[in-house]
C-alpha cells in the first residue's frame, strides 16, 4: 500500500495546489492499479485453462464438469486487514511475497470425481506450478466446510517481461458452494448472541455432514449410470 497521506494534508493547508494534488494522487495511483493489473490478467489465464478443459471434456463425449467459475479481486480493506493481522509491512512487494489469494478463481462441478480429475489436468500443464494444496473434502475444516484449494503461480506475458502471479483456486461441487455461500453470510451477523450462534454453528455442522452424503450418493448413481 505505501500511499503518502502528506498530499491531502498539504492540499488542506494550501501548501500544494489543486494539480499538484491531483498529479501526487496519480503518481501513486499508477502503481496500485499496474500491480492489480497482474492479479487480473492471472485470473484470465487460469479461467481459459479451466474453460478450455471442459469443453476438452465435451469434445471426448463426457458430460461437462464445469458448472460455472467466478472469479474475484481481493479488495483493499480486506487485503489492508490481512496485513494488519499477520504484521505484514504495508508496501507492494511484501504484499505480492505475503498473501496468496488476491486474485481468486472458484470453480464449481457437479460432482466430487470432477474436482480432483479437473485438478489433476490442471496441475498437469507445464506452465502451472503449485505452491500449496489444501484438501478440506478428504480432511474437511471443523465446521464443516469442504473444498479443494490450490494456491499456483502462473505466468502472465506483458509487453515486455513475463511475470509469475500467485493465484487461489477453489473446486467445489454445488452442494459445497452453496453450504459455504450460507455459512459465510451467516458467520457475520454480529447481532446474534452466542447462544444462538452456538446453535447455528452445530446446525451449520449438521448440514454440511448432510451435504457431503448427497455428494457421495449422487456421485454413485453417476458411476451407476456410466457403468450400466
Amino acid at each position: 500500500m505505501n500511499i503518502k497521506n502528506s498530499a491531502l494534508t498539504e492540499l488542506a493547508d494550501g501548501s500544494m495546489t489543486e494539480t499538484e494534488f491531483l498529479r501526487s494522487v496519480e503518481n501513486n495511483l499508477i502503481p496500485m492499479q499496474q500491480f492489480f493489473s497482474y492479479y487480473k490478467c492471472a485470473i484470465m489465464e487460469i479461467e481459459t485453462k479451466f474453460r478450455v478443459l471442459n469443453e476438452q471434456f465435451s469434445i471426448n463425449g463426457e458430460s461437462n464438469p464445469i458448472e460455472f467459475i467466478q472469479s474475484r479481486i481481493k479488495s483493499y480493506g480486506s487485503i489492508y486487514r490481512k496485513m494488519i493481522a499477520r504484521n505484514i509491512p504495508r508496501n507492494l512487494e511484501a504484499m505480492e511475497s505475503s498473501i496468496s489469494d488476491i486474485a481468486g478463481i472458484r470453480v464449481v462441478c457437479s460432482f466430487v470425481q470432477d474436482i480432483y480429475r479437473l485438478a489433476d489436468c490442471f496441475l498437469k500443464q507445464d506452465d502451472i506450478f503449485l505452491v500449496e494444496k489444501k484438501d478440506y473434502i478428504e480432511n474437511p475444516k471443523p465446521n464443516g466446510y469442504r473444498s479443494m484449494h490450490l494456491i499456483v503461480e502462473v505466468p502472465i506475458f506483458l509487453e515486455n517481461e513475463k511475470r509469475l502471479v500467485k493465484a487461489e483456486v477453489q473446486l467445489r461441487t454445488i452442494a459445497m458452494d452453496f453450504w459455504a455461500s450460507l455459512e459465510h453470510k451467516l458467520r457475520y451477523k454480529k447481532d446474534l448472541p452466542q447462544y444462538k450462534l452456538d446453535m447455528l454453528t452445530d446446525d451449520l455442522k449438521k448440514c454440511a455432514d448432510q451435504s457431503a452424503q448427497w455428494d457421495i450418493r449422487m456421485q454413485d448413481i453417476k458411476n451407476i449410470i456410466e457403468h450400466d
